[in-house]
């Protein structure tokens, strides 16, 4: 497990507003400051050494998710959130005095088109960074990308750990952060003796379930099953029918996309009641965003950890969450990774305005301390290995589509992507 610190490390760092007030009704002021930031603004040949897609008012950047196939469920929201977080970057001013342009890609749910568009934008386009991907599939598969032609990328999925790159910055949460706390959680709290883990075929879920494996025997407790689906499979009988056999205390539980429609709706058809928590479902994939298309009918009663819940009473979220649906309805819903998706734009304005330059290696090099107090989730702030500080939070799932917060780790927790006795 990583080591609990304090809950606000001390470091240097920007203490950036989250939103905007009625971006459609300061126009006036936003065009103040748009006006005095351009007046202000460094050279476009100070701050941009790499031949970038840098110009005197405007700088580009890219947005590479799946809008199209099974994973649109998912990383539609992460769009949302990176689109709302440039255009109240924009209204306040931009970055260096530019407004943010960028230039949207469909990764379409396939691994290889994610390299191919990530390509594009940085070998065609230039952008001076991009926030992106969601399954670790496709972040693996742009990763030689990034590290050849030296891009950035601000990837926000909780994830599996075991990678540290300098091109990258993790704005969710790693396998110690979220697994282990997870599993430590049901454990103290439910008194959980045997899990059945079951995941989507990829590398995430076949990852993070060795590690938790790995720490659930580490326990002394038990697995008494783990099985794999190939992405966007929807005929899960077979494996209820195992959970009713082997009868575990817990189903932990890494499907992802448009799968998880079919697996809750399956799972309640067949009589397992959730609520009754017999077995408890504890997943660590199933957000917001995917119980909308899942319905909280199928999946009330589970239990999901998270760094992030749109129910988070505090000043930053409630003002994030009323912004996020002002910009896209009054039926949206917001999850962990839309939220982290939300950080990147944020967190890079704040290295690039240290760095004072858009260059990816000053950008890299001003990264770490960087800070935000106003997060949506709370405070959180950028670690050396490029991973963020963040809490652990515990939600059970209502009949509304929202989880109940009930639980969070009192501290902050170190990320540590390379957990010893983990790998």
């Amino acid at each position: 497990m990583a080591t609990m610190r304090n809950a606000r490390p001390s470091g240097l760092g920007s203490k950036l507003p989250v939103l905007v007030k009625a971006l459609a009704g300061a126009v006036a002021g936003a065009t103040m400051a748009l006006s005095a930031a351009v007046h202000a603004a460094p050279s476009t040949a100070e701050v941009n050494t790499t031949n970038l897609a840098v110009t005197d008012d405007k700088v580009t950047v890219g947005i590479l998710h799946s809008v199209t196939g099974t994973m649109a469920i998912s990383e539609t929201g992460s769009v949302q959130a990176e689109k709302l977080a440039i255009e109240q970057i924009n209204a306040m001013g931009g970055v260096l005095g530019r407004q943010i342009e960028y230039i949207q890609e469909d990764g379409a749910s396939d691994w290889p088109t994610f390299a191919e568009k990530s390509r594009k934008l940085l070998v065609n386009d230039k952008v001076a960074a991009v926030f992106g991907c969601w399954t670790s599939a496709s972040r693996k598969a742009v990763l030689p990308v990034f590290e050849q032609y030296n891009g950035m990328l601000y990837y926000p999925t909780f994830y599996e750990g075991l990678e540290q790159s300098p091109n990258v910055i993790y704005t969710g949460q790693e396998a110690t952060q979220q697994i282990l706390a997870g599993i430590d959680w049901v454990v103290k709290t439910k008194g959980a003796k045997s899990f059945y883990l079951l995941g989507s075929d990829y590398i995430w879920p076949r990852t993070s379930n060795k590690i938790a494996r790995k720490h659930i025997e580490k326990l002394g407790l038990k697995v008494v099953g783990e099985d794999y689906y190939p992405l966007g499979h929807t005929q899960f009988n077979s494996i209820i029918n195992k959970f009713k056999l082997k009868k575990p205390d817990v189903i932990f539980a890494s499907v992802v996309g448009g799968s998880n429609v079919a697996f809750y709706k399956q799972l309640k058809a067949a009589g397992i009641d959730m609520t009754k928590e017999k077995p408890l479902v504890l997943t660590i994939s199933v957000t917001e965003d995917e119980i909308l298309g899942i319905g909280g009918e199928n999946i009330e009663g589970a239990y999901a950890s998270m760094k992030y819940f749109q129910s988070l009473t505090n000043d930053n979220n409630k003002a994030f969450v009323k912004a996020f649906k002002e910009r896209w309805g009054d039926d949206i819903v917001i999850g962990d990774v839309t939220q982290a998706a939300y950080l990147g734009p944020w967190l890079w304005k704040a290295a690039v305005e240290k760095a004072g330059s858009f260059d990816i290696d000053k950008v890299r090099e001003a990264s770490p301390g960087i800070e935000l107090t106003s997060a949506p989730e709370g405070y959180v702030k950028i670690h050396p290995n490029h991973h963020l500080w963040s809490k652990t939070r515990i939600g059970n799932a209502k009949t509304d589509g929202q989880y109940e917060i009930v639980y969070e780790t009192p501290e902050l927790i170190e990320p540590d992507p390379f957990p010893e006795g983990y790998q």
